[in-house]
């Protein structure tokens, strides 16, 4: 028997799951984890937490490539952390379904 937060998770997922896959709610929400592991690396190399690691970005790195390597990074993150919740809910669905169709055959 499935529970009720169950069965409101597949009615949800039913109607759900074609937009979800293209929302771009999803993607913001994984670009801002992306653009904060950016900020953690300038952050890093701005109170010169490695010494060598800082004296190697102060000779050779160009700051708009650097900059550009974030935002690459970013949306990068952003677009497989909107995949990869999408597919983890495309799994729960399909595992809930067959749940229920294993409990209930005439489904």
């Amino acid at each position: 028997m499935l529970s009720e937060k169950e069965e409101q998770f597949i009615t949800y997922w039913e109607k759900a799951r074609e937009h979800d896959k293209k929302s771009l709610m999803q993607f913001i929400k994984g670009l801002s984890r992306g653009l904060f592991i950016g900020i953690g690396i300038v952050l890093l190399l701005a109170i010169g937490w490695y010494q060598r690691a800082n004296m190697v970005a102060n000779t050779q790195l160009n700051p708009f490539l650097f900059l550009f390597t974030i935002i690459i990074i970013a949306v990068f993150i952003a677009y497989f952390y909107r995949q990869y919740r999408w597919e983890q809910y495309e799994q729960q669905y399909l595992e809930l379904l067959a749940k229920k169709k294993k409990q209930n055959p005439s489904v």
